[in-house]
């Protein structure tokens, strides 16, 4: 099923400096595919051809290499201010037929098509202002933790170098990938402030916006933890090699 009145944004600016390498982290490949390809891919299948794509650092070679295999519309980061910059230089460019946004990170290839499905298919039965795919993780380093209260509502997602060493324990973390109302993301995009450590302006904010301004949000648990790993050094790199065999994509 395509939804025609669904963007993909698709996140691929960053340096990727972990990675330790002059190629840009959606770049590296896994069995001959790009990461981003794996992420394109997933996303087509469910919003056809509204892919957006965000570059930054090298992005004319990005945009070469993706353009041997899709068409797709990009949008350019000019300074690396964080996810939230980044979504705000894609909303620009959306048409007018839009009403919802999914934001897919290119470095995080094994999403399936389903479950964006499922995502999109719960954010739009609930009338949400955003939706958010999280998973639990045995070891959830790296990751921005879900804070709940006792009733299980979400109270914000706390990034890891901001989280104290009890919200650390947290094993429900965000997957990074959200599907939002676009008229909600555009009215909350330009509130994000860049007061935390890294002076980004964070989209996992949008969240905690939403709940003290008692929006509607909702949380839909992926399946497999493999479908939102990350690969941000070489050796996840080298580890996703081997999930691959894993996983039906």
């Amino acid at each position: 099923m395509e939804y025609v009145d669904v963007a993909a944004v698709i996140l691929a600016a960053g340096k990727g400096t972990r990675m330790k390498s002059d190629l840009p982290k959606v770049l590296h490949k896994i069995n001959s595919k790009n990461l981003i390809d794996y992420v394109i891919e997933s996303a087509m299948k469910v919003v056809g051809d509204n892919i957006h794509v965000v570059v930054g650092h090298q992005a004319q070679k990005v945009k070469d290499e993706i353009n041997k295999q899709f068409n797709v519309v990009y949008a350019f980061q000019e300074k690396m201010l964080g996810t939230g910059d980044a979504v705000e230089v894609a909303l620009a460019g959306l048409p007018t037929k839009i009403q919802n946004v999914l934001v897919l990170n290119g470095d995080v290839p094994f999403v399936k098509a389903k479950t964006l499905l499922n995502l999109i298919n719960m954010h739009k039965e609930n009338q949400n202002a955003v939706t958010l795919l999280t998973v639990e993780v045995d070891d959830p380093t790296g990751y921005g933790r879900i804070l709940q209260n006792a009733d299980g509502d979400v109270i914000c997602i706390k990034e890891e170098v901001d989280a104290t060493f009890e919200e650390k324990k947290v094993k429900k973390v965000n997957s990074g990938i959200y599907c939002f109302d676009r008229e909600f993301l555009e009215y909350v995009i330009p509130k994000i402030e860049a007061g935390n450590s890294q002076e980004e302006y964070y989209l996992t904010d949008v969240m905690e916006i939403a709940i003290n301004g008692n929006k509607r949000t909702g949380l839909i648990s992926a399946d497999d933890w493999r479908e939102v790993a990350g690969i941000n050094t070489l050796v996840q790199l080298e580890r996703a090699k081997t999930l691959l065999k894993d996983i039906d994509l």
